[in-house]
């Protein structure tokens, strides 16, 4: 099962309502601020989820209205973001493909936490991605392979999500590594912003995962 989560942050009208047209979803899930991006463009979610401390009642009241859609308000105070309680009600509901519209933003705090919250799915197999009209990110490890016929854009970033990042190498990317290690606390900025300089860029890891973003800028 494909799985949109439109959650609260940022999204572009036209950006967004392209994801929703040509993703062929199966289940959508309205995430708190992002039910209001649903109303505005008269989407009908499958469920709705969150706190709803950003979501104006009389949108929510709208739904219970009239409509049939599953509605779970959760308690403000709560260990777990909107959006990392959606995607454990996508695994939950046995998605196969999960991607989030909405997870970036002004609020930094909540673009990391979104992050790191695809972990949840990557552990279990399962293809989870936050994706704007400027970035495509992802978890990624062992081996991993950009075609430039795909390729989100331009450039790709790695950055560490595990502490310890062992024996990477990139073939065919302008700036080449052989089993170069990164770490958290030690790599810097050594993987932000490579290219491709033919057909396809191969990504190798012999331990740990990378956050891969791919940007259109």
């Amino acid at each position: 099962m494909r799985t949109l989560i439109v959650s609260g942050g940022e999204i572009e009208k036209d950006f967004g309502m392209e994801v929703v047209k040509r993703g062929n979803w199966e289940c959508v899930i309205g995430v708190d601020g992002g039910v209001k991006f649903c109303y505005e463009q008269r989407i009908l979610p499958d469920r709705i989820v969150g706190d709803f401390d950003t979501l104006e009642g009389e949108i929510l009241e709208w739904y219970r209205e009239h409509t049939g859609v599953e509605i779970r308000k959760f308690d403000p105070v709560k260990d777990a973001t909107d959006t990392q309680i959606a995607v454990e009600l996508a695994l939950e509901l046995g998605s196969e493909e999960i991607v989030i519209l909405g997870g970036t933003g002004t609020r930094l705090d909540h673009v990391l936490g979104n992050v790191q919250t695809l972990y949840l799915a990557f552990q279990r197999g399962v293809s989870c991605q936050i994706l704007d009209r400027h970035n495509r990110i992802q978890l990624i490890q062992d081996r991993y392979v950009i075609r430039k016929s795909e390729q989100y854009g331009t450039y790709f970033s790695l950055l560490p999500l595990t502490t310890n990042v062992l024996g990477v190498t990139l073939i065919g990317a302008k700036y080449p590594l052989n089993r170069h290690d990164f770490t958290v606390l030690g790599t810097g900025s050594l993987g932000v912003s490579n290219e491709i300089v033919g057909e396809e860029v191969e990504i190798l890891m012999e331990q740990g995962v990378m956050i891969l973003i791919e940007s259109r800028d």
